[in-house]
């Protein structure tokens, strides 16, 4: 066969450079992990009333307890078992009341929670932790 009159197609396998995405952050800042959490942390610090700072350690406590709680039962063991439920639930179930007081008395929820004031609140915290309190005791036998 005749070799083609027509010269071959070459193609090109040059690519043409693209600059970089720019980044749609804002300057100076950085996406590392430590910088994130440590500037979470950081406005936490500065603009979290001192109350929902409380209700947080609180709730940080009762964490705390719950792991000891769980830990213990694991590896003593976990012989009266109502006592151990009892235990747990009322921690738990504390820290579900205390979550609770803690949305409804946070400045920033305010628009949420118009109806309700902060003493009405803790009044219903604590009669919620009475009743949680009375049956757990009741629970253990």
């Amino acid at each position: 066969a005749p070799p083609s009159s027509t010269p071959a197609k070459q193609t090109s396998t040059t690519t043409s450079a693209k600059p970089a995405p720019k980044s749609t952050s804002k300057p100076g800042s950085s996406t590392n992990a430590s910088d994130i959490l440590q500037g979470v942390w950081d406005k936490y610090v500065h603009k979290t009333p001192q109350r929902v700072k409380l209700l947080d350690s609180f709730m940080a406590f009762l964490v705390v307890v719950g792991a000891l709680q769980f830990v213990y039962c694991c590896i003593v063991g976990n012989f009266p078992f109502n006592a151990f439920l009892s235990g747990f639930s009322a921690t738990v179930g504390q820290f579900v009341l205390t979550a609770s007081l803690r949305i409804q008395t946070n400045p920033e929820n305010k628009a949420e929670f118009e109806t309700i004031s902060h003493e009405r609140a803790f009044a219903d915290y604590v009669f919620g932790s009475l009743l949680l309190h009375f049956f757990c005791v009741n629970f253990i036998n």
